[in-house]
C-alpha cells in the first residue's frame, strides 16, 4: 500500500519535516525533489501528538532550503501561500489568506492551529505554508473538507513557532520529551469566574486554568498546588485551560517555572520542577532507509546479525519502534550459543553504545578486540525481556 504527502527541506544536508500522518506505518519512505529526483529517507524521529515528522535524505549535493519564520508575528487577514503535492499533482501552489490563529479543532491535546482559505487537498498534508518573505510560518496538516474530502476553503497548518521546538528535539534525540504538572485542570470559563469572584487586573471575568485534581506523586503535588486553584501564568506566559496542556509540554522535563496562581481571592507565586511526561514518546523505526551492509557476520563471537526489516517484524512480532539488529545466525558450538543467544533475539547495545545497523555492530566489536578485551557485553532482547549476556571472544 503506498501513501502520497507533502515536505519541506530544511536544511540543504538532507533534513525534510513532513506530518507525522504521511509516514506513520511505513515501511519505506521516498523523497521525490521538485526535478523528479527520488532518494530513500530515514526517518530521524516522528511525534504523533503534535502531527510532525523529520526526515534525512543523503543527497550528492546541498539541497534548496527554506527558513522556518515566526508564526506569532502572522496577523489574521495576512497572505499566504500552500505549496505541496494534492492528488499527487507535485509543486501545486494555492494562495489564500490567514483566516485565524489559535484553533482548537480538537484535534488533539495540543491545538493551536493556524486557520487559512488557501485551497489544501487530499496529498498536501506536511507541506510548507509560507508568507510573502518566503518563510515558512506553518505545516499544513488537515482540512475541513467537502462532501467528497476535499477543500473548502477552511485548511489548518500547525505554527512554525510550536513546531520549532519539537523538530529541534526530533534531530537532536529522535523524539519529543515534554514536561507534566501532574494534573488534571479545565478552562475557566465566565460562570466559574463569576461563581469564584475572579476577576483579572482589567476588572473582567478572570482566565486561567483551574485544577480539578493533583496527582499525590507528581511535580504539583510536591509544589503545593491544590484541587479549586487557578494558574493564571507560566513563567511569561498567560495560560487557559486551552493553552496551558501545549505550553507546559513545550518545556523540557526538569525545568524550573515560576507559576502564578489564584487561591481564594489572592495571588500567590509557587515555583515548580516539571517533571516527565509519563506517556510514552514516538520513536522512529529502524528500517526505512535499509543500511549499507545488511548483514555481518563476527566469527570470534560465532553469530550472523541483520538490519530489522518489514520481514523480520512480522516473523519475530518485533514492535515498529524495535531498535537494535536481529540476530539472524549462530553457530551451535559458539559462545554466543553457550550464552544462550539465538536466532530472533535482538541485540540493542554494546557495551554503553546504542546500536541499529549491522556495520555499526561490528564496528563495536572490533573496537573491544582492539582494546584487547577478552569478551563483548551485549544487551540482548529475547520474549523475556531485556538482559545483559557478557560474550567470550573465540579462543578467551
Amino acid at each position: 500500500m503506498q501513501a502520497l504527502g507533502s515536505g519541506f527541506i530544511l536544511d540543504p544536508a538532507g533534513i525534510i519535516v513532513t506530518n507525522n500522518h504521511v509516514i506513520e506505518g511505513a515501511d519505506q519512505v521516498t523523497v521525490t525533489l521538485h526535478d523528479g529526483t527520488e532518494m530513500p529517507a530515514r526517518i530521524v524521529g516522528r511525534d504523533s501528538k503534535v502531527d510532525l515528522a523529520v526526515l534525512e535524505v543523503k543527497p550528492k549535493h546541498p539541497l534548496p532550503a527554506v527558513p522556518l519564520g515566526h508564526s506569532d508575528k502572522a496577523r489574521v487577514g495576512d497572505w499566504v501561500l500552500a505549496i505541496g503535492n494534492p492528488f499527487g499533482l507535485n509543486g501545486t501552489v494555492t494562495a489564500g489568506i490567514v483566516s485565524s490563529r489559535g484553533r482548537n479543532v480538537e484535534h488533539g491535546l495540543y491545538d493551536d492551529f493556524i486557520q487559512t482559505d488557501a485551497a489544501i487537498n487530499r496529498g498536501n498534508s506536511g507541506g510548507p505554508l509560507f508568507n510573502l518573505s518566503g518563510e515558512v510560518i506553518g505545516i499544513n496538516t488537515l482540512i475541513y473538507g467537502g462532501s467528497g474530502g476535499d477543500s473548502i476553503g477552511i485548511g489548518f497548518a500547525i505554527p512554525a513557532d510550536d513546531a520549532r521546538g519539537i523538530i529541534d528535539q526530533l534531530r537532536r534525540t529522535g523524539h519529543v520529551s515534554r514536561g507534566w504538572l501532574g494534573l488534571k485542570f479545565q478552562d475557566v470559563t465566565n460562570d466559574i469566574a463569576e461563581d469564584l469572584d475572579f476577576h483579572g487586573p482589567d476588572g473582567l471575568n478572570g482566565k486561567g486554568s483551574m485544577v480539578s485534581e493533583v496527582d499525590p506523586k507528581g511535580p504539583a503535588a510536591t509544589a503545593g498546588l491544590q484541587v479549586g486553584d487557578i494558574i493564571t501564568r507560566v513563567g511569561n506566559q498567560d495560560v487557559t485551560g486551552q493553552t496551558m496542556p501545549r505550553i507546559i509540554a513545550s518545556i523540557l522535563p526538569g525545568t524550573k517555572v515560576d507559576l502564578n496562581v489564584w487561591r481564594k481571592g489572592k495571588m500567590l507565586p509557587l515555583p515548580i520542577t516539571l517533571g516527565q511526561s509519563p506517556d510514552a514518546p514516538d520513536m522512529p523505526p529502524s528500517d526505512t532507509h535499509q543500511p549499507e551492509h545488511r548483514h555481518q557476520t563476527l566469527g570470534d563471537l560465532g553469530l550472523t546479525v541483520s538490519a530489522i526489516d518489514a520481514d523480520a517484524r512480522t516473523q519475530y512480532a518485533l514492535s515498529d519502534d524495535q531498535r537494535g539488529v536481529l540476530v539472524s545466525r549462530v553457530e551451535s558450538t559458539s559462545r554466543a550459543a553457550e550464552r544462550g543467544i539465538v536466532e530472533g533475539n535482538v541485540i540493542t547495545q554494546v557495551g554503553q553504545d546504542q546500536i541499529d545497523t549491522p556495520d555499526a555492530f561490528a564496528k563495536l566489536v572490533q573496537q573491544a578486540q582492539a582494546q584487547k578485551k577478552h569478551e563483548v557485553l551485549l544487551l540482548v532482547q529475547d520474549d523475556d525481556g531485556l538482559r545483559w549476556v557478557p560474550v567470550p571472544f573465540a579462543g578467551n
